[in-house]
């Protein structure tokens, strides 16, 4: 290097350290350290080419380690909720349901512009995708190996030409580390105020050998956790939520006693001889022999209820958990062997299994009996009347003696990559093979019961359905309680990838350079239900229509390239474009464009533009059809026929859930525009606008919209004979558009040291401006920015600050999360008038915590902290789409105040 490069290398770097590379946790994969004889080149996420400085055009946002640790956080699905532009991921308490739907499943939601298109990579590489088949396609984040993660790098610009332009709202990249010697040993506990849902955790690392002087490292990190159940029991803020006043049109009509529904000539009937209930004569076709009692605290007299003024409704919310118990293990194993100056090989492993323990609240079954068993309508001649079947009543019956419904979902990963690195000729290339899988098994443990046996027992009366069962009925039903594998899922990912990256010449900002690379990969998944399944012979777990097993693959390749051009000494420009074709869909170009601008050391101006392409996963293409419930919604026409009276026509209806074989891609495009701006040595601000549009975009239409819209979608609503609904069809289709834009706010304050110590603070907020879909082509978008539709809301505002402290071997930290209020979904009915209620704000949702390290010497660290500091309840929701009621778990924590201590010790 002359003297003049090294003096302009020296000029350079040190100009930047008081501003970009101080920036690097927002817009860059790594800080780099560089002397002048030896500048150490770094590959940046967002693209293949190495380079001394670590800025790039294309925002990045980065978490540390020591960041994790911290805030108290041990899974990767915990550190990604804490993302500002994070929305709507699928978390532990989000997944709590009776349905079927990926459970166990935890995702990461880039701009929530859907959880597909967010790509997750584990060292710059793609990990077979959760393989349970449901609405949603993406990494299960159980699989990462959090104990051995060194940083996270958030790519916040979406369409990446290098990873796959099905990126479409940002990349996360989870980085392991990649060299270790000696041992560390973690342990880590966790309890919280009112009890439940506490966590123990215990880790270890071991490492030999030094690539320099050995030629060689290998190390292992491996990770245990423990988390306990949390019951609606454990938590006063659940009665705070009063959901039995609020939310009676959410509950259920299946009671304990049982509740008889009638049809409306045995209602008639017996309002025409005089029949009362507790001295009140019948008004609806839903009784319940023992109202008003109706043995609460789970079953309650609502008028206002789904079981209406002659019969119970049951609270849920009473009788279910909120926070499931799980266990969680992992394993990552790294070799690299150097095989000459200029040469790696590498080998990486990696093991990853969550255990979930789902528990739902009591079973539920519709039955039919005989009149003259129930001893109080036994001489009412029911048999008398004109019906289908004379004298048969249909209960609604909650089976406390079976037990809460209980599942155990294990999701495994597993991944082995070998490759090679190095540098030959004027390249630097590396090239790998990649083996990912992916197995979910879901099993019915308990509260699910033969359906055959069980009815027979209801029928013969051995089952009492209005009190306490005999020895005989108990017997009964542990006898035929379901304890099977019922589905088994299983994802396959093989690829071979590489790239190569070299400089081309010099222009007058600098090196000129270009990358190329590849990639193919073969994708398989199998779906294998269980022999019983199929049967539909499980009360409260039925079979799909058509059920069967399914085993589909494809191939999918593509290629990129990339050129840096510092065509100018402030001016930067990085092209790339990138080719994807998959077997049965089809191929696309997506070209992307980044520039920019530095008129002084302290101030760059960026921006980028580019296309992007996402193809339908193997789910939205081949998934079997899965059956689920929707949340209670009334049935607008059949409430016009009984006075809008919600006890009658309102319900669980059935929702079959199909894919779509001739799905086309998806197509975007990315714009953003920003600014990074070193204000001192020590601060940082960015700031970058983003703008994001889909097109021909993948995505079933809400059953609250077709019920709302039967004029459009009325065809999507099969009725039985009698005009009530059977069933709703829920599609895969290519529908209309998605337009997204808004604001991503850092700042950043390295630290400035005072007599009390040194004191540094970061923010990084999100600030969305527009967020809203078109259902299909020429249809108004209707917006979910600030407003609940369907099956979520996107925040406008969503923040993470953090304020550090530290003096000699003590150091603080404290941290505020915070995601602004919204409009709720308020589809709650008046069932006087059946007109919608009082319209909910929900209030903004606020946490704070707080930890403090002590440094006893090199080899030990002590941390002791409390998260939710002012035992904030989540805020209260009307929603109706998730399983839990009175607030909406996607974004909110229902574990309360809970205090945390950990402790590290290491040695070599």
């Amino acid at each position: 290097m002359t003297k003049r490069i090294k003096h302009q290398a020296r000029k350079r770097t040190q100009a930047l350290a008081a501003g970009a590379l101080l920036a690097a946790s927002h817009f860059a994969a790594a800080q780099t350290t560089m002397d002048a004889d030896n500048p150490v080149r770094v590959e940046i996420t967002g693209s293949a080419i190495k380079r001394v400085e670590a800025e790039t055009p294309l925002p990045v946002h980065i978490i540390t380690r020591a960041e994790m640790d911290k805030a108290g956080v041990t899974t990767a699905a915990e550190l990604i909720a804490r993302i500002a532009a994070n929305m709507g991921g699928q978390t532990d308490g989000s997944s709590i349901t009776d349905g079927r739907d990926q459970r166990g499943f935890n995702s990461a939601n880039l701009r929530g512009i859907g959880t597909s298109s967010t790509l997750v990579l584990l060292n710059g590489r793609r990990m077979a995708n959760f393989a349970s088949p449901g609405d949603d396609t993406g990494v299960d984040l159980n699989n990462i190996p959090a104990a051995a993660l060194q940083r996270v790098e958030v790519l916040l610009d979406g369409a990446s030409s290098l990873y796959g332009t099905d990126a479409i709202g940002g990349v996360i990249n989870f980085i392991t580390r990649r060299d270790f010697q000696g041992v560390e040993l973690g342990a880590y506990g966790a309890s919280t105020k009112e009890g439940g849902a506490g966590k123990r955790t215990a880790s270890i690392a071991a490492g030999i050998g030094d690539l320099v002087q050995n030629g060689f490292n290998v190390f292992g990190v491996a990770d245990f956790q423990r988390t306990d159940s949390l019951s609606t029991s454990q938590r006063s803020f659940i009665k705070d939520l009063h959901i039995d006043e609020r939310l009676g049109h959410l509950l259920s009509g299946y009671t304990n006693p049982a509740n008889i529904r009638l049809t409306s000539a045995q209602r008639d009937h017996l309002q025409d001889i005089g029949y009362t209930i507790n001295g009140k004569p019948i008004v609806n076709r839903m009784i319940n022999l023992s109202a008003p009692d109706c043995a609460p605290p789970a079953n309650l007299y609502l008028p206002l209820g789904t079981g209406g003024e002659n019969g119970c409704t049951y609270n849920y919310m009473r009788d279910t958990e909120l926070y499931p118990k799980s266990e969680k293990a992992s394993f990552l194993g790294r070799a690299v062997f150097q095989l000459n100056p200029v040469a790696q090989l590498y080998a990486e492993a990696s093991y990853a299994r969550a255990r979930t323990h789902y528990v739902a609240s009591t079973a539920r079954v519709k039955a039919y009996i005989d009149y003259r068993k129930v001893p109080q309508l036994a001489n009412t001649g029911l048999d008398t009347l004109d019906d289908d079947t004379p004298g048969e009543l249909e209960l609604r019956i909650r089976l406390n003696e079976a037990g809460r419904r209980t599942s155990e979902l294990t999701s495994t990963g597993t991944r082995v990559v070998v490759g090679m690195n190095g540098v030959a000729g004027k390249w630097d290339y590396d090239v790998a093979i990649n083996h990912s899988v992916n197995t979910v098994a879901d099993k019915d443990t308990r509260g699910y019961l033969l359906y055959d046996k069980l009815q027979q027992g209801i029928a013969d009366g051995v089952i009492n359905p209005f009190g306490p069962s005999s020895a005989a009925g108990v017997a009964l039903l542990n006898s035929i309680q379901v304890n099977d594998d019922v589905r088994h899922s299983h994802g396959t990912m093989d690829s071979i990838d590489f790239k190569l990256s070299r400089e081309l010449g010099r222009m007058e900002g600098g090196a000129m350079a270009l990358a190329i690379g590849g990639e193919a990969r073969h994708e398989r998944t199998r779906f294998n239900p269980s022999a019983l399944l199929l049967s539909d012979n499980i009360n409260n777990d039925d079979a799909p229509p058509g059920g069967r097993a399914t085993s589909d693959s494809r191939h999918v390749e593509g290629v990129y390239g990339e050129l840096l051009l510092p065509f100018a000494k402030q001016w930067e420009a990085q092209l790339s474009a990138r080719y994807d074709h998959y077997q049965i869909v089809g191929g696309a170009a997506s070209p992307k464009v980044g520039i920019s601008y530095r008129p002084s050391s302290e101030l760059m101006l960026r921006g980028s533009a580019g296309r992007g392409f996402r193809a339908p996963s193997m789910v939205d293409l081949f998934r079997p059809t899965l059956v689920s419930a929707t949340a209670t919604l009334p049935d607008p026409a059949y409430c016009a026929t009984v006075d809008n009276n919600y006890a009658d026509c309102a319900d669980n209806w059935e929702a079959r859930r199909y894919s779509n074989k001739n799905l086309k891609p998806e197509h975007s495009r990315q714009v953003s525009v920003g600014a990074v701006w070193a204000a001192t040595r020590d601060a940082n601000l960015s700031l970058d606008y983003w703008n994001i549009k889909r097109t021909d975009l993948i995505s079933e239409i809400g059953d609250d919209i077709i019920l709302g819209n039967l004029a459009k979608y009325g065809n999507l609503v099969h009725r039985d004979e009698d005009g009530l609904i059977d069933y709703i069809e829920l599609h895969k289709e290519n529908r209309g558009a998605q337009q997204a834009s808004g604001l991503d706010v850092s700042v950043d304050w390295r630290g400035t040291q005072t007599p009390i110590g040194r004191i540094g603070a970061r923010l990084n907020g999100t600030y969305v401006l527009k967020s809203r879909i078109q259902n299909a082509p020429g249809d108004a978008y209707v917006s979910n920015l600030g407003r609940f539709v369907t099956d979520g809301v996107v925040q406008r505002w969503r923040h993470t600050a953090t304020f550090d402290w530290e003096q000699g071997p003590l150091s603080a930290y404290l941290s505020h999360t915070y995601s602004s209020g919204y409009d709720d979904q308020n589809t709650a009915i008046n069932v006087d008038n059946g007109t919608v209620v009082a319209p909910n704000r929900v209030k903004a949702y606020s946490l704070w915590d707080m930890s403090a390290t002590y440094a006893w010497n090199k080899q030990l660290k002590l941390r002791a902290g409390v998260q939710n500091i002012f035992d904030t309840s989540p805020p209260y929701s009307n929603q109706a789409y998730y399983f839990i009621s009175g607030y909406d778990p996607t974004y909110t924590d229902p574990r309360g105040r809970r205090w945390f201590g950990s402790v590290t010790y290491s040695f070599k």
